[in-house]
């Protein structure tokens, strides 16, 4: 796993490059992600949140190769963010912009400089990484009740399953015995998604067993240069359509599964496929050879 400074590093020149046209824009909402990763009993609890998430907070790429839509005001806001409500006045949001301006602008010269931002982005980096690893011990300790530092396989998938309205002591029991699970066909697709995650993130020698530290990089492997690698290998497999692992614009703009009910939707997926189209040609495509490898995708 690289280290923590390094990774910080990378991404706070990353996010200076792409930054200056992030905030107090319209954020069109994207197509609806139907990831079975993302759905959960309407009374699941903070701790039962066990799942990666799609959603990864100051990484411009969700974990299914869509785009984060909003990463320019994750990295520019960071926790203040969560002040920032759609609909609150436009004047109120003026006027806690103007506040966090003051905190970037260190002399004072009512002009924000290059070096001044790069400092204010690693600091909010941190605070993702911070808010990251605290979530992540609260989530260990729902999965090793033992209290023993390690969780199996089977341990995961007992309070994966329970998470998902299952009876956590039959499933253990039906688990420990080898019996057959009667599982339905979506649960048990993210199971084998799951597995291939935590075979991934647990680091030579392989024991089967993550610690806190492993466990982090399954939970977010935006924190392990592992992980990313096998984040990259996922995002092709289900955007590859000719399975050559390239991807061409056509195959990175393709539409979610889904129908476009009314005009107002397909006004929104334009946006998005508009979207995705920017980021392949100018980001992405690193040589404008109109193909992605998983190099460039990394």
């Amino acid at each position: 796993m690289m280290s923590r400074q390094a990774f910080l590093c990378s991404l706070g020149s990353l996010y200076l490059s792409l930054l200056f046209v992030f905030l107090l824009m319209d954020v069109y909402a994207r197509p609806a992600n139907n990831s079975a990763l993302k759905e959960k009993p309407a009374d699941s609890k903070d701790e039962n949140e066990i799942l990666p998430p799609d959603h990864l907070n100051g990484v411009k790429m969700e974990m299914d190769g869509h785009l984060n839509k909003e990463f320019h005001q994750e990295v520019f806001l960071g926790k203040e963010m969560e002040e920032f409500e759609e609909d609150s006045e436009p004047r109120k949001n003026r006027k806690k912009l103007m506040a966090i301006f003051s905190k970037v602008d260190v002399n004072n010269d009512k002009k924000i400089s290059a070096k001044e931002m790069q400092r204010w982005i690693m600091e909010k980096t941190d605070e993702h990484f911070q808010e990251a690893v605290e979530e992540n011990k609260m989530h260990f300790r729902a999965v090793d009740p033992d209290g023993d530092g390690h969780v199996s396989w089977d341990e995961y998938k007992v309070k994966f399953l329970a998470s998902k309205g299952f009876n956590e002591k039959e499933i253990a029991e039906k688990i420990k015995n080898n019996e057959e699970l009667k599982i339905d066909e979506e649960t048990q697709e993210v199971l084998d998604n799951l597995k291939d995650r935590w075979y991934q993130a647990d680091n030579p020698p392989p024991d089967l067993l993550l610690n806190e530290e492993e466990f982090l990089s399954f939970l977010h492997p935006e924190h392990s240069r592992g992980m990313l690698k096998f984040m990259v290998k996922e995002i092709i497999r289900d955007l590859d359509q000719d399975k050559d692992k390239k991807l061409t614009l056509s195959e990175f703009i393709s539409l979610p599964v889904g129908t476009v009910e009314n005009q107002q939707a397909q006004d929104i997926d334009d946006d998005w496929v508009k979207d995705r189209r920017k980021e392949f040609e100018e980001v992405i495509d690193a040589n404008h050879d109109g193909i992605v490898t998983m190099e460039e995708l990394e």
